[in-house]
């Protein structure tokens, strides 16, 4: 039995990503290799394929075979369909929760300086990118939110430490890379100007924008379970 061989045949055939342990159980019960030998084999198809256009990714949740980001214009031709794209509200949002988990929505919309949308917290947690993770002991009890794992894998990142720093964040956009991908839909819209009717006063997005970025920080040793 080749261990190697059988590793990267059920890497590449899965379609989801795999863990040490998930890819041992493949294995028949009488012949299942040791995790020790399992990572081996892992780590040598990821040199096998340092130079390839496709490759061996370790993820939040596990590895998975990708095709490298230097393919993705002529990848993309293949599909119909476009890409998501998300509203400026929301990828802020989600901004703010990945560097400042764990956040109440008060919080982020202390920190936005609006509202938050009741559509967005759901988009976010319909697709699994962010969870409750406890509430804070305060009056009310609101929901404390973190990131997850299909999030770092969405974004394509083993862990919170690969996320941008602010700085960078601010030379992409100076470089014409904007954070937001499209404006924010007529629903959400509507829905930010019902919730924000309760509010005296309320900043620009690119004020609120600004705002976030001066209070955004780093988390420190921030783990995922």
């Amino acid at each position: 039995m080749n261990t190697k061989r059988i590793v990267e045949a059920i890497l590449f055939a899965a379609n989801r990503t795999m863990t040490v342990t998930q890819i041992q159980h493949v294995f028949p019960e009488l012949e299942q290799p040791d995790l020790k030998d399992i990572q081996a084999a892992i780590d040598s198809i990821m040199e096998d394929y340092s130079d390839r256009p496709v490759g061996l990714k370790k993820l939040a949740s596990g590895y998975r075979f990708q095709v490298k980001e230097g393919m993705a214009p002529w990848i993309s031709r293949l599909f119909e369909e476009k890409p998501p794209k998300y509203s400026r509200a929301l990828l802020e949002t989600l901004s703010i929760i990945a560097y400042r988990q764990p956040v109440t929505r008060g919080e982020i919309e202390d920190i936005r300086g609006v509202s938050v949308s009741s559509q967005i917290v759901r988009t976010l947690l319909d697709r699994e990118w962010i969870r409750v993770i406890a509430h804070k002991e305060v009056p009310g009890r609101p929901a404390l939110y973190g990131t997850t794992k299909q999030f770092l894998d969405y974004f394509n990142l083993s862990s919170l430490d690969e996320l941008p720093t602010m700085e960078e964040i601010r030379d992409s956009e100076q470089d014409g890379e904007p954070l937001a991908a499209t404006e924010p839909t007529e629903r959400e819209k509507q829905e930010a100007t019902a919730e924000a009717e309760n509010k005296e006063s309320e900043t620009t997005s690119d004020e609120a924008f600004s705002k976030a970025e001066a209070d955004i920080s780093p988390p420190e040793n921030n783990t995922i379970h």
